[in-house]
């Protein structure tokens, strides 16, 4: 499978594109299965928030059932589609991205992009960990918002990099730049949907207030060169994205 020059060119625009369909039920339930089993043998309370920023279930988040979530399907393809066959991989394991029912009303949301220090994020403050693409795929099904959406900052990623090109990408270490974002979107869909997302999309995940929990899985890609592309990353979208630079 592989974006078609739409998907490309709307993805361009916003800096994030859901495809539908990505990954089909047995796959999805394969990894249901194992998550729900590691569930099963509880949580320690104390470790919430860590697991909010970084993976649920860290003990599973190399086994195949959420591996193959990417490479054993078309999602592979996707990627290449973009980034090129052989000049990327995944950086680190799957992250299982959970979002419980909660009980509070929606609030104010704050957009973030990976890699940023946080308390809970086991990132060292004054360092900015970056990728080149945020790949999720949905493992249930969010019909609504503020059912534990992942949202986006259309254009985010654009802004970002005029931003970066004058100023430098130093402002990382304490916060988002200061541009005016628009209005974000709650992104809804079905399980086996997949999520591609620019690394420099600002993004959140809304509250859930659905009955629900919220289900999926996020790998993070790498560039190969990735560590002596230095500050280009920042400053020229598609540096690392050869499928992309060929769109007009």
């Amino acid at each position: 499978m592989k974006l078609t020059s739409s998907q490309k060119n709307e993805f361009k625009r916003k800096g994030f594109l859901k495809i539908s369909g990505v990954v089909n039920q047995k796959s999805v339930n394969v990894a249901l299965r194992e998550i729900n089993h590691c569930l099963g043998k509880g949580i320690d309370p104390a470790r919430i928030a860590s697991y909010r920023s970084t993976t649920y279930c860290p003990e599973i988040t190399q086994n195949s059932a959420i591996l193959d979530l990417l490479h054993k399907t078309p999602a592979w393809g996707i990627l290449e589609s973009v980034l090129a066959p052989g000049k990327f991989q995944l950086d680190g394991a799957g992250q299982i991205a959970l979002r419980f029912p909660a009980m509070e009303k929606p609030g104010d949301l704050h957009p973030h992009i990976d890699g940023m220090h946080s308390p809970n994020n086991k990132i060292r403050k004054g360092h900015i960990y970056s990728f080149t693409a945020l790949a999720g795929i949905l493992l249930s099904d969010i019909p609504n918002h503020f059912w534990g959406n992942f949202t986006c900052w259309p254009g985010s990623h654009a802004m970002f990099a005029d931003y970066f090109r004058t100023h430098g990408p130093e402002i990382l270490k304490r916060s988002l730049p200061p541009v005016e974002l628009p209005e974000p979107e709650q992104i809804t869909g079905k399980a086996g949907d997949m999520i591609l997302s620019h690394y420099l999309t600002a993004h959140t995940a809304v509250v859930n207030i659905s009955p629900y929990i919220r289900y999926a899985v996020f790998f993070r890609l790498k560039h190969v060169e990735h560590a002596a592309h230095g500050q280009n990353i920042f400053k020229d979208l598609w540096f690392q994205w050869p499928g992309m630079r060929a769109e007009s």
